[in-house]
């Protein structure tokens, strides 16, 4: 680092030093900013720590060695001395920019100023509070793995190095954030993933110019992405280390904040949304089967109901088969009104789930049982038919593996819905055709995101629809433009 971009340098005077780390960290104003004074070997030392990052055990340690520690010792160019032999210590740095100082006590490594030396040395002793790594709830599977990835970047970077060890693994560390400092890791193997898809992230990392990161990974993924009237996902969410390794051996890229349980997958397409690590822990027929109800279960909770509501409020449009489709209890609210009240009834109901403690959620279930169901066709404010395929489209919702594509094609569905209800079978057919229009021509990192049904790809849309043998599968997606195609 040139002397242009030090703004303030350690300085030789240890009191200086002394004062500007105790004014920039405001150690008399925040109690967890710990300052010790020290005297070891004949000499001052000052330590800095935030009290809830230190690891007592290892600083305990450092202190008992310094303490061993004698002038004669550090006759002779002490810092070397120190670092080399006097402290016990693997992650131990050292720098002589006092503003990095402050940024690296704050994210957690305590700063040890020691008298008569022009550099600082960082100890890496930070111990995150953490929780274990548990099965997470969104992603469970029968077979499998039961960790998950937690809230400690390090954590996570170690659980997908325990299933990769590829020497070309790189997890590269980056900062973004003016006053948040959020660290975030890229990860990718280097002799698969498209160098150019590793170039464009890194430059839209570099290009963040924000004061935090209060979201985490969502913001990150604005940021880089885009696409913001765009309901639906760019990257791919997962809790899973199986899954997050499975992608990289791909040539994906992935992206982990520190602070959040999901990593990001990068690139994805509209169909990555759709697989679960379920169907690859069972039998190859049965995860087929397992992906085809899957599929049945996304395009209904998408079409089912605005296509319902057309066949049930105009019988000329169906074939003689489907006549009996319709409600015969009409009830006192129209059929359009009723699936809005319904959906806002479904929402809220999410949103309450997600707010009801666990002791409560089997009362919750039962209170909106009765609400939607039973209770509110009494009263004539539902037909049944309303809540039979309402629970069908909210049962294929919840199938989908995607939460953030769960709920794109929850809001796909009630405007497919409002399009029907106004402009009936020209408005059914022209939303059906912006919404595919919609998907078209998002991309993602120049990947098309219904790639490869557009542009069309007859061994890659293969294994999209069917879950193919895994010693069938010895290619790498060819959109990725992965450098090692053959696996």
């Amino acid at each position: 680092m040139g002397d242009t971009e030090v703004k303030h340098r350690v300085s030789n005077e240890y009191t200086k030093n002394i004062s500007f780390l105790k004014k920039e960290l405001a150690v008399d104003d925040s109690f967890d900013i710990i300052y010790l004074e020290l005297e070891h070997a004949g000499r001052q030392m000052g330590l800095f720590l935030v009290d809830g990052f230190a690891k007592d055990s290892a600083l305990t340690q450092i202190q008992r060695e310094l303490s061993m520690t004698t002038e004669s010792m550090l006759d002779e160019k002490p810092l070397d001395k120190l670092i080399k032999s006097r402290i016990p210590y693997v992650e131990i740095e050292t720098t002589d920019d006092l503003d990095n100082v402050v940024d690296q006590v704050l994210a957690g490594p305590a700063a040890l100023v020691v008298e008569g030396c022009d550099y600082v040395i960082l100890l890496d002793t930070r111990e995150y509070p953490v929780r274990g790594p548990e099965e997470p709830d969104t992603e469970q599977v029968i077979r499998g793995s039961k960790d998950g990835f937690v809230e400690t970047l390090v954590m996570n970077a170690a659980l997908i190095r325990r299933r990769i060890r590829d020497r070309t693994m790189r997890v590269e560390y980056v900062q973004v954030g003016r006053r948040s400092k959020t660290d975030l890791a890229i990860t990718y193997i280097a002799d698969i993933a498209d160098d150019k898809y590793v170039k464009e992230i890194k430059s839209a990392l570099e290009k963040i110019d924000t004061d935090g990161l209060p979201m985490g990974d969502k913001t990150i993924e604005e940021f880089i992405f885009g696409h913001h009237y765009n309901p639906y996902p760019l990257v791919r969410y997962t809790e899973r280390p199986d899954v997050a390794a499975t992608h990289l051996f791909e040539g994906h890229i992935i992206i982990m904040v520190d602070g959040s349980p999901s990593v990001m997958i990068s690139p994805t397409t509209f169909w990555h949304h759709m697989q679960h690590a379920e169907e690859y822990r069972q039998k190859p027929l049965i995860g087929l089967g397992l992906r085809l109800v899957r599929f049945i279960a996304v395009w209904a909770s998408i079409f089912l109901l605005p296509l319902w509501y057309l066949l049930a409020t105009n019988d000329n449009f169906g074939p003689q088969a489907l006549t009996y489709i319709g409600s015969e209890e009409v009830g006192s609210v129209p059929l359009f009104a009723q699936f809005l009240i319904a959906e806002i009834g479904i929402e809220m109901l999410r949103m309450a789930a997600i707010h009801t403690p666990n002791a409560l959620a089997t009362a919750l279930g039962l209170v909106s049982a009765l609400l939607i169901g039973e209770v509110a066709i009494n009263v004539g404010l539902f037909s049944p038919e309303v809540v039979l395929y309402l629970a069908v489209a909210a049962v294929g919702s919840f199938a989908t593996p995607s939460y953030e594509m769960g709920l794109a094609n929850r809001f796909i569905r009630v405007a497919l819905l409002i399009s029907a209800a106004t402009f009936h079978l020209g408005g059914y057919i022209v939303g059906i055709t912006l919404w595919i229009l919609l998907l078209v021509r998002t991309k993602v990192l120049d990947m098309p995101y219904l790639w490869p049904f557009i542009p069309f790809n007859v061994r890659a849309m293969r294994d999209v629809l069917f879950r193919a043998p895994m010693p069938l599968k010895n290619r790498r997606p060819v959109s990725l433009h992965p450098q090692d195609p053959d696996r």
